[in-house]
């Protein structure tokens, strides 16, 4: 039973199984998904349990099935892993596939469909996509380069700080040095810059944004000794959150208030805070009474995200880079947003969000 219900956790680094749907239910926001993977496991490992009992009776009345048991258990074992070799094998072998990760993050979940569905259409290959990729980058890169995946969805800031390892700050004008970097050491090319930045943020009430002019974060400074500021817990303890706007802006609120991530916005409608950190993507913000400030003293780095794609795959399948290329300066913060929005608010499925999106941008 503990077995059966570790394969679930498989989903996590990418090798599928049941726990796909429960990790896309969380990440999404829908329970359905959730229940159904969690029964979906469950059931699996009490029938499997059943079997064994039921194997156990049998070999019990009746010494002589042990040696059959054991013949058949053999068998059906030699089985599985042939039919697991011969899938690996034709997963490797098949050249016109391409294997695209993603990680547990819903706009991601939406981009992996955008790129399935636009390859398919525009070329004559065939899209795999490995959905939520537990760990992200940490997972997703190894697999890169050991041919495993061949495409995935990445943000700049995190390929500088966590792939590179540079501790410096990372903006667009090291996008050169971001991309050679990555080319010489890795043999990975960024094809297709969507245009989007999901980055750190903070958002005030449009009241107070209109009513002081407040746009930067350096205008939210001067008025913030009037301001109630709420965030998630660990926001007023790290060095890049509320520690980070009282150092390089000299930010003091009148309050904090720490509450659950899930509370922010509820909070700021009810008028409970009135600013509160954001991700400039957040669903949330497509319907929320909130204005994005400018971040003109450039505290957070930016979070542009494009595809990272292995250059031997570009090679092999010429017809890709423009295809990829397609995508560039397509989607704005706002319109991530709302195709967030869309899929954890509204429920709509990530394939259909995608596939909106690639027709009313012509792109398919």
């Amino acid at each position: 039973v503990m077995t059966i219900a570790l394969t679930g956790i498989a989903s996590f680094i990418g090798a599928g199984g049941l726990g796909v749907a429960i990790y896309r239910g969380i990440t999404t926001n829908q329970s359905a998904l959730t229940i159904a993977g969690s029964l979906l496991i469950a059931l699996l490992a009490i029938t499997v349990d059943a079997l064994f009992s039921l194997g156990e009776r049998v070999t019990r009345i009746s010494p002589h099935m042990k040696r059959y048991t054991i013949i058949f258990v053999s068998i059906m074992t030699i089985i599985a892993m042939g039919i697991g070799g011969w899938a690996m094998y034709c997963r490797h072998v098949k050249t016109d596939v391409i294997h695209i990760a993603t990680k547990p993050m819903t706009e991601q979940l939406i981009l992996g469909n955008i790129l399935k569905e636009l390859i398919e259409k525009k070329t004559d290959l065939t899209v795999e996509v490995t959905e939520g990729v537990g760990g992200g980058t940490s997972n997703i890169q190894p697999a890169m380069l050991s041919g495993q995946f061949d495409i995935y969805p990445e943000y700049t800031g995190t390929a500088w700080s966590a792939v590179l390892k540079r501790t410096d700050t990372y903006d667009e004008s090291l996008f050169n040095e971001l991309s050679q970097a990555y080319k010489e050491k890795y043999n990975f090319e960024w094809v297709g810059m969507y245009g989007f930045n999901n980055t750190y943020g903070i958002g005030v009430r449009n009241e107070i944004a209109q009513t002081y002019g407040v746009k930067t974060y350096s205008d939210l400074a001067r008025i913030a000794p009037s301001l109630t500021l709420g965030g998630e817990y660990d926001f007023f303890g790290r060095e890049d959150g509320y520690a980070g706007l009282q150092r390089v802006y000299g930010m003091s609120f009148k309050a904090t208030k720490d509450m659950d991530i899930g509370l922010k916005y509820t909070a700021i409608g009810r008028d409970e805070v009135d600013a509160m950190p954001i991700f400039t993507t957040d669903g949330q913000l497509s319907i929320a009474p909130i204005t994005v400030l400018q971040d003109d003293k450039h505290l957070y780095p930016s979070y542009m995200s494009g595809n990272v794609v292995r250059s031997e795959v570009l090679i092999a399948h010429p017809e890709l880079r423009p295809v990829l290329e397609s995508l560039n300066h397509t989607i704005t913060d706002q319109e991530m947003a709302k195709m967030n929005y869309a899929v954890e608010t509204e429920h709509q499925l990530p394939a259909d969000v995608a596939h909106k999106f690639l027709v009313e941008r012509n792109l398919i």
